[in-house]
């Protein structure tokens, strides 16, 4: 029996960099807790942005943020895993170079990191996610502990991020496109597989009891630790080959139609 049910955000509940969750899927969290089960949500976005969009429902919520590096549940943090010093210099001087086409965001436990003045940039990442963030002449200078480090650039980061960023970063960081507009570097431990295993320790819930939806490449690992795994019909190849089912996509509100069915069919 199903007991927790954990999705990504963007692609798979709604349209990417989508900042409102529709009424349907808020009730149909209330109807699932109600039941005394559990609700994760797992994105790469930070806890901040994601506590916002699930304002209504906040206080049932486990937020798996960041990929997997910030795990938080009920205002007490379950999981932090920082990247290494050395790293997190040596990326940010190679994204540095690409400041005339992209912007960076960087990830600490107390929000967001930027040192862009790009301003639209700046007013799609307030209203598009929400975050909470400074703006600074020097990320490093700060001396915070970095969760992740993400570069976007408008339309399409792709082939940067799987031709040079990825390749280049793979066998030191855990590194992914993020969407079609970013790519994301963590520790190379940082997993939504790997944290999700975590929240399933910490409440007592197993594999065979976990259900799983995503639609990037960085939802295979969140899919594997789940015993029921679904891929929206918008997903791409490589998810839909590791979920165990396919699901409608986003615009069809398929992650909801699941849930439901689930609690309808506990209910005959």
């Amino acid at each position: 029996m199903i007991r927790l049910i954990a999705t990504d955000i963007d692609g798979t509940l709604v349209k990417e960099s989508t900042s409102t969750i529709y009424p349907e899927m808020l009730d149909a969290i209330r109807q699932w807790t109600d039941r005394g089960n559990y609700f994760c949500v797992a994105s790469g976005r930070q806890y901040y942005s994601i506590r916002h969009m699930f304002e209504e429902v906040s206080d049932r919520i486990i937020y798996l943020a960041e990929n997997g590096a910030h795990v938080r549940y009920q205002d007490k943090d379950i999981l932090v895993q920082k990247m290494r010093r050395d790293y997190v210099e040596q990326i940010m001087a190679q994204l540095r170079t690409y400041y005339d086409t992209c912007d960076v965001v960087v990830s600490s436990t107390n929000g967001s990191l930027l040192e862009t003045k790009n301003e639209k940039f700046l007013q799609f990442f307030a209203n598009g996610y929400h975050n909470k963030y400074r703006i600074v002449e020097d990320v490093l200078a700060e001396g915070l502990d970095i969760m992740k480090i993400a570069i976007y650039r408008e339309g399409s980061i792709r082939k940067l991020g799987e031709t040079v960023l990825i390749p280049q970063w793979q066998d030191k960081v855990k590194t992914c496109m993020a969407g079609e507009e970013w790519v994301d570097f963590m520790d190379a431990s940082v997993d939504k597989g790997n944290a999700l295993k975590v929240i399933q320790d910490f409440l007592g819930v197993s594999r065979e009891e976990t259900m799983a939806f995503g639609d990037n490449d960085n939802d295979l690992g969140l899919l594997a630790a789940a015993g029921e795994s679904y891929a929206v019909a918008n997903a791409r190849d490589s998810v839909k080959k590791q979920a165990k089912h396919i699901c409608p996509s986003y615009e069809e509100k398929g992650v909801y139609h699941v849930i439901i069915g689930v609690m309808k069919n506990r209910q005959e």
